[in-house]
């Protein structure tokens, strides 16, 4: 049986003081890539900040990596976020430090002691982006597509289940915007689950999967797989 990752259960969200994402109930099993979708400000963002517990519910049940977010207390909070990889759509490289101390930052963050397993681990993952030549480069002698190779690299650092990915091609040209798919759809058969904020329905049309949609504060699972 697939494990579920992440569960939610009749879910109300506060987006802000008169908006409230309701009644919200879906599932991301351990094997899923999967899309949400929706207008800027529908919510989208508010979903991801649930599942990292930086948006407490208003009422419902989730649950993610085995944390019950309503009793979960706030000092296993860090500990729930190093099992999730983030991507951002700007990236959020740290631009005073190299491509290798933005991920050895986060390493020490998360408890990585000995200098040469981080080392390792750095150009492991740098690696498995395409991207080991850039190493002691500084994020503004990198194009856009490979700041969020970086990104990338960086949440893959401590070996997550889940990978929560807020519009990763956002800020990307087409071309680019498709090497970064074709590494996502890598990393997923490689065995984590992905669940993908856009607004790219090119990309999800190139890349049909299943599809959540955010209208009228509710969410929607699509029946089709493409969107246009």
């Amino acid at each position: 049986m697939k494990k579920k990752l992440v569960v939610f259960e009749n879910a109300f969200i506060e987006i802000n003081e008169t908006k409230t994402l309701e009644n919200l109930s879906f599932e991301i099993l351990e094997d899923d890539f999967i899309y949400l979708i929706g207008k800027t400000g529908s919510g989208k963002s508010s979903i991801f900040r649930t599942i990292y517990s930086d948006i407490q519910l208003k009422t419902g049940n989730c649950t993610v990596l085995d944390n019950d977010l309503v009793k979960i207390q706030g000092k296993k909070i860090p500990l729930l976020r190093r099992k999730i990889g983030m991507i951002f759509q700007d990236f959020k490289l740290l631009p005073d430090r190299s491509v290798a101390k933005n991920l050895e930052f986060v390493l020490r963050a998360t408890d990585w002691k000995k200098k040469e397993l981080i080392n390792d681990r750095i150009h492991e993952v740098l690696d498995r982006v395409g991207m080991k030549e850039c190493l002691n480069r500084m994020p503004h002698q990198l194009s856009g597509g490979e700041q969020q190779r970086i990104a990338i690299a960086r949440a893959l650092l401590n070996k997550p289940k889940l990978i929560l990915a807020d519009e990763p091609t956002g800020n990307l040209d087409p071309q680019t915007s498709t090497e970064i798919m074709n590494l996502l759809n890598d990393i997923h058969k490689e065995g984590s689950a992905i669940f993908m904020a856009t607004h790219d329905y090119n990309t999800i049309n190139k890349y049909p999967k299943p599809t959540l949609r955010i209208e009228n504060n509710r969410l929607f699972q699509l029946k089709s797989k493409s969107i246009i």
